[in-house]
This record gives structure tokens, sequence and C-alpha cells, in this order.
């Protein structure tokens, strides 16, 4: 076998690995090449650790993606946008909270649903929110021993 024959099958096996990487990172994170959903907001005190990308859980189970993160320059409060995935029906009294996945981990955004019989629809805003809470300052009061 000539060393040319030898250079494209070597090329073709490390292509082959390259797709066989990339369609496993594709379904193991969960990501999705269609937009498809519905649009919800919220507005928050603080969204520390949020970014778009960041889940969308309800019962640990990813059903959405925040899509936009802005400030609001009039209220000064965090707005969010969130695609929900279709087929996930959110109550219209539920709410939505920044949570940690630990001491180490990120923050995602988790729905706490309620129980009313009617649903957000599209573009609606959820008004129950909870913002992140901050761990540094958490620790700061905890040392201080505050009662602040």
């Amino acid at each position: 076998m000539s060393s040319n024959a030898t250079e494209v099958l070597v090329g073709g096996a490390v292509l082959a690995a390259a797709i066989a990487f990339g369609a496993y990172a594709v379904s193991a994170t969960g990501y999705s090449l269609s937009d498809t959903g519905y649009p919800l907001s919220a507005s928050f005190r603080s969204l520390e650790g949020v970014a778009a990308g960041s889940d969308v859980r309800l019962a640990g189970v990813k059903v959405g993606t925040v899509t936009d993160v802005s400030l609001n320059a009039e209220t000064y409060r965090a707005d969010m946008g969130i695609l929900m995935r279709d087929g996930v029906q959110i109550p219209d009294d539920s709410a939505i909270v920044i949570s940690s996945e630990g001491l180490l981990g990120g923050n995602f955004v988790e729905i706490s649903p309620g129980g009313s019989p009617f649903y957000y629809e599209a573009g609606d805003e959820i008004l129950d929110t909870q913002g992140s809470v901050s761990l540094i300052s958490l620790l700061l009061k905890y040392v201080a021993g505050g009662d602040e």
C-alpha cells in the first residue's frame, strides 16, 4: 500500500471519529437544531449565574431554554426570555426560581408548578419570580453572625 493511500485512510478515520464525537456531543447535551416551542418571559431582581442557553427545568427535567437576558432600564430588573418545549403546559399560577446545582455547579431556572386549570400561552409573562441568592452574601452573614 502506498503512503498516499495510507494517508487517505487515516484521514478518513479521523474525519469519521470527529463526526461521531460531534453527534454524541449534540445528543448528550440535548441541543436541538430546531427552535420549536412557545416563548414566555419573566422579570427578576437578580439573574446571577444564568445566561442565554441555560436550562429551564420542571421536576428536574429540561423543558425549555433561556433565550434572552437583558436589563430593563425602567425597572432596573433583569428580564429573561425563555422558549418552552411544545407539549409542556405550565399552570398560570406557577413560580419560576433561579436554583443552583450545588456549591460548585452552575445555576438553572426551575419552574415550580401551581394548581390552576389555566395555562400560560405564547408570549405571557410569569409574574411569580424569585431571583438567585448569592452564596457569598449568605456566607458573610453567617460568619459575621448577622441577624440583619
